[in-house]
C-alpha cells in the first residue's frame, strides 16, 4: 500500500462497549498491525444527551485488557488531534459552513413539532416521510425561504439545523472493500441533518471530517453504518475529497442466528456480551474479565467472527492473527455467536498458561475467599487438578478435598465403591500404609498393588473405596498423588473417621 495506514476506532461513549465494538476495535488493530500503520481511538460525543460517565474510560480499559492499545488517542496525543469530537467543535463550524457557502448544505427552520405532524400525516396515508427534493421547497428552509427571510431568522437567533442538500437523479456509486460496488439511487435518500441545534455536528459530519483531517486510509466499521455510505460518499464529493477505503464487517448474531446479538441474549443466556463488568443503575452486567476469562481466548473467539484464514486452523495468538488478517477474507454475512466457543477457547488457553502463574492466581483466589493453605502444597496441586479446570474457580472445584476433608460422602460415590467387606479391607489396607514410608506416589502405589494382588483383592475394589474416603466422590486425580499431597497423617486420619461412618 502506497499510503501509510492509519485507521479507528470510534466509539461513543453511551455505555459499556459491545463485543460486536470489541470486534470492530480488534479488526482495525489486526489491520493496522499487518500493515505497520497507526490504530487511533477517537471518541465521538457529540451526542452529549446520550453521554454517560465512565464510558470512554471503561473503553480504554477494555482495549488495554485485550491487549489491543491504540496508538494515538485521547490519553496518547499525536499529532491529529484532538481526539473527542466534543473539543473539535471549530473544526465542524468552519467545515459546515463550507457546504454552505459551496450549495451542498442549506439551514432548516421547521419546529419539531411541524416535522411530527407530518409524519404522523404520511403514516396515516401508509407512506413514509422523508425531508427531500421532493418536498424541501415547501418546507421552512433557507431553499425555499430565500437569503433575505433566511438571514432574518439567523439574526432572530431562530432554533435551526444545517442539512444536507442531496442531488437527485444520481447514481450514487460506493466501493466497499468486503462488498465491493454498492450502488444507491440519490431518490431514496433524505437530507440528513449535518449539524443539529445545540451547535454540534451529527455523526455524519463529524464522521467525514475526523477521518479525512487525521488522514483516516480506511474506514473499518460495523455494518449497521452501510446504510450511511452513500451519504459519506457524497460528503466526501462535496468537500472535494478523496475518499478513505471503506470496510463494513458483518454483524455479531444470536446464537441462534437469528437477529443481532444483545444485551438481552448474554443475560438469558449466562454468557457475557461485554469486556469488562459494567455497574449502571444498581445494576452489574459482568463482562469476560469478571468471569475469569483470559484475553487471548476473547481475542481468538472474535477474530474468527466473520473472518478466517482460509485453512482449518481455529487458535491464533495475537501475532498470527496479525500475519494471518486480511479485509478479502472478512465475510460479508452475520456471524453466530456460540458461547460453547467461547468456553472452548477459555480451555485451551488456560491448559497453555504456565503452572507458575496458575498457582499464583489460585493463591489470590483462595486469599480472596478467605481459605488459608501453604503455598508450597499449590505448587503441587494445580499442576494435577488443571486440566481438569478452565477458569481459575475450577481450580478449587477440582481440588477443594485437598484443603477440606469429606463432610459428607456421594451417594452416588458410595453406591459404587462400598460393598459387604469394604470396611474390612481398608481396615486391614491401613496396617500397610502405617507401616509405609510415604516416600513418592509411585512406591505407594506399587506397595497397594501388591498387597491387593497376594490377598486377591481386585484393584478396583480397593481403589475405590480408597478415593471415596479421602476425597468424599469420586473425583480428583491418581489417588496415590491425592494421598502424597495430603501426607501420611491427614491420610490415615481421613481413612480412619470414613471407616467409622461406615462401620
Amino acid at each position: 500500500m502506497s499510503q501509510a495506514v492509519r485507521v479507528r476506532f470510534a466509539p461513543s461513549p453511551t455505555g459499556p462497549l459491545h463485543i460486536g465494538g470489541v470486534r470492530t476495535a480488534l479488526f482495525n488493530y489486526l489491520f493496522a498491525k499487518k500493515h505497520s500503520g497507526t490504530f487511533v481511538l477517537r471518541i465521538e460525543d457529540t451526542d452529549q444527551t446520550r453521554f454517560v460517565p465512565g464510558a470512554e474510560a471503561y473503553i480504554e480499559a477494555a482495549l488495554n485488557w485485550l491487549n489491543i492499545p491504540y496508538d494515538e488517542g485521547p490519553s496518547k496525543p499525536g499529532a491529529f488531534g484532538p481526539y473527542r469530537q466534543s473539543e473539535r467543535s471549530e473544526l465542524y463550524q468552519k467545515h459546515i459552513q463550507e457546504l454552505i457557502d459551496s450549495g451542498w448544505a442549506y439551514y432548516a427552520f421547521d419546529s419539531a413539532e411541524s416535522l411530527t405532524q407530518l409524519r404522523n400525516q404520511s403514516e396515516a396515508q401508509g407512506e413514509t416521510f422523508t425531508y427531500n427534493a421532493q418536498n424541501r421547497l415547501s418546507l421552512r428552509n433557507s431553499l425555499a425561504l430565500g437569503p433575505e427571510q433566511t438571514e432574518d431568522l439567523l439574526a432572530k437567533n431562530t432554533p435551526y439545523v444545517v442539512r444536507f442538500k442531496t442531488p437527485q437523479g444520481r447514481k450514487v456509486v460506493c466501493q466497499d472493500a468486503i462488498r465491493g460496488t454498492v450502488t444507491v439511487d440519490s431518490s431514496v435518500l433524505d437530507d440528513k441533518v449535518l449539524f443539529k441545534s445545540d451547535g454540534l455536528p451529527t455523526y455524519h459530519l463529524a464522521n467525514v471530517v475526523d477521518d479525512h483531517l487525521m488522514e483516516i486510509s480506511h474506514v473499518i466499521r460495523g455494518e449497521e453504518w452501510l446504510p450511511s455510505l452513500a451519504l459519506h460518499v457524497l460528503l466526501y464529493e462535496a468537500f472535494g475529497w478523496q475518499p478513505p477505503v471503506f470496510a463494513h464487517l458483518p454483524l455479531i448474531l444470536k446464537p441462534t442466528g437469528k437477529g443481532k446479538l444483545s444485551k438481552r441474549d448474554g443475560v438469558l443466556g449466562g454468557f457475557p456480551v461485554f469486556p469488562l463488568q459494567w455497574e449502571q443503575a444498581g445494576a452489574v452486567l459482568e463482562g469476560y474479565r469478571e468471569q475469569g476469562y483470559l484475553p487471548e481466548a476473547v481475542v481468538n473467539l472474535l477474530a474468527l467472527l466473520g473472518w478466517n484464514s482460509g485453512t482449518q486452523q481455529e487458535v491464533f495468538d495475537l501475532t498470527e492473527l496479525v500475519d494471518n488478517f486480511s479485509l478479502e477474507r472478512v465475510q460479508k454475512a452475520g456471524a453466530k455467536f456460540d458461547p460453547n466457543k467461547a468456553l472452548w477457547f477459555q480451555n485451551h488457553y488456560f491448559q497453555k498458561t504456565a503452572d507458575t502463574e496458575l498457582t499464583q492466581e489460585f493463591a489470590q483466589w483462595l486469599a480472596q475467599y478467605q481459605k488459608s493453605v501453604s503455598p508450597k502444597n499449590l505448587e503441587v496441586i494445580v499442576p494435577l487438578v488443571k486440566e481438569r479446570a478452565s477458569f481459575i474457580k475450577d481450580l478449587w472445584t477440582a481440588s477443594d478435598f485437598f484443603f477440606e476433608g469429606p463432610k459428607q460422602y456421594d451417594a452416588a460415590g458410595v453406591k459404587r465403591a462400598i460393598k459387604d467387606n469394604t470396611v474390612a479391607v481398608i481396615s486391614n489396607l491401613m496396617g500397610l500404609l502405617s507401616d509405609h514410608s510415604w516416600d513418592s506416589a509411585a512406591s505407594l502405589s506399587e506397595s497397594v498393588k501388591q498387597w491387593c494382588a497376594q490377598n486377591q483383592y481386585g484393584v478396583g475394589s480397593v481403589m475405590m473405596p480408597l478415593r471415596l474416603f479421602l476425597v468424599g466422590a469420586m473425583k480428583g486425580p491418581d489417588v496415590f498423588d491425592i494421598m502424597m499431597v495430603l501426607g501420611k497423617t491427614e491420610s490415615l486420619k481421613r481413612l480412619e473417621s470414613a471407616l467409622g461412618c461406615f462401620s
